[in-house]
């Protein structure tokens, strides 16, 4: 059984409105972007810090060492930042904010964003790769052969998976494709160097 020490405290959300406030009133506000450079490019919030969650997973210990005692983490939904949210948090930082509606709400708030070339979110896209699928495998197996069903059961079968264990291998693989990769990734060693040096002593007592 886990400790409860041990375990990620519970989700903490953030309106959109209250973000807004906190950066005219924190200087020690880091807001960080989990969507891949390619979502980051096409809108974010102005002074975020692009950190891709697969990123973030692997070298999530590195990235809690750089960061202070306020930290927001958006996506486009919150799913993402959510999931960003339980690394940091067993990583020692667990006073992370997610940003409730992720960046398309905090724009819809009136909250400034830099906005780029224009592209389908990855949630999005992940939304049609399923459901396509499943549609050719309904029709299929009405008008060809009952056996392509068989694929709409399998796309179903790996949402459930996915809902499951919270993760998203078909988000993965689309992340990967040609048209969501950015002129720039960000590399472990770009994405760290660029958030700001935490406070020595925040980080102190976050440590204690």
């Amino acid at each position: 059984m886990t400790s409860p020490s041990t375990s990620a405290p519970a989700m903490t959300s953030l309106d959109p409105q209250e973000l807004r406030s906190w950066f005219q009133e924190h200087q020690d506000l880091v807001v960080i972007d989990v969507r891949s450079a390619a979502e980051f490019e096409s809108m974010h919030i102005r002074g975020s810090y692009n950190v891709p969650l697969p990123l973030l997973s692997e070298h999530t210990d590195e990235f809690a060492a750089r960061l202070g005692s306020r930290v927001v983490l958006v996506c486009q939904s919150g799913a993402r930042a959510e999931q960003a949210r339980q690394r940091l948090g067993g990583a020692g930082i667990g006073t992370a904010h997610v940003l409730t509606g992720g960046v398309p709400g905090f724009a819809a708030a009136g909250g400034d964003v830099v906005r780029g070339q224009g592209r389908w979110d990855l949630e999005r896209q992940v939304r049609l790769a399923a459901g396509s699928p499943v549609v050719l495998g309904l029709a299929g197996g009405r008008f060809v052969s009952p056996k392509i069903r068989m694929l709409a059961g399998a796309i179903g079968t790996g949402l459930t998976f996915s809902a499951a264990t919270n993760t998203c291998a078909m988000g993965q693989a689309l992340s990967a494709m040609p048209w969501n990769r950015a002129a720039t990734e960000p590399t472990r060693e770009a994405a760290i160097l660029q958030l700001p040096v935490v406070n020595t002593l925040a980080g102190q007592a976050r440590a204690s």
